[in-house]
């Protein structure tokens, strides 16, 4: 499982809250955690600030109050809590799993599975939306896939066919046909 790891195990980058317009990175790796930020002000006295860098070990970084409290300031709890895990070594191995897997998986789960998956992360958010995934299940739940209704995912997207009842699936897939047949061919 450790292969799935890459080096950099997270990366966030924000500005900090109003009224500062400075900005922020946090690279959690391996074996370290970068705190870096560039201030930015208009003011006279701030404007030869120079960005700054700091790297610690995910142990020094657990034990640094101060930086906890900025990185708490500027990207929130949720993410202190996510980094702390990750230098605790939680690591979340089915979110770093490649998509094609993910979606392979995915495409087992019923319906309402499929949804309460979705609510977890904009990662799955995102897979579960997918329109690779609602072709898959609009191609095994239907009978066939005609061409027609094809080009119709094309241009309303598989999971609103799914979602569409079949007396107004048909009545869009007329209306698309007589749209192209009353348009004449350009040659």
């Amino acid at each position: 499982m450790a292969s799935l790891l890459s080096e950099t195990l997270f990366d966030v980058s924000a500005q900090a809250p109003s009224p500062s317009k400075d900005f922020y990175q946090l690279i959690v790796t391996k074996t370290d955690i970068i705190w870096r930020w560039w201030k930015i002000s208009l003011r006279s006295e701030h404007r030869d600030g120079k960005p700054g860098e700091l790297i610690e070990s995910h142990q020094d970084f657990l034990d640094d109050d101060t930086v906890l409290f900025q990185v708490n300031l500027v990207f929130g709890k949720n993410i202190v809590e996510y980094v702390r895990n990750l230098c605790q070594g939680n690591f979340d191995y089915l979110e770093r799993l490649p998509d094609p897997l993910l979606l392979h998986i995915i495409s087992f789960l019923d319906l309402e599975d499929l949804s309460r998956l979705s609510q977890t992360s904009h990662k799955f958010e995102k897979l579960c939306s997918s329109d690779e995934l609602w072709e898959h299940i609009v191609e095994s739940s239907c009978d066939t896939v005609t061409p027609e209704m094809r080009a119709l995912a094309a241009e309303m997207g598989w999971k609103r066919i799914f979602f569409t009842n079949k007396l107004q699936l048909q009545m869009r897939i007329r209306r698309r046909r007589q749209n192209q047949e009353s348009v004449p061919d350009e040659k």
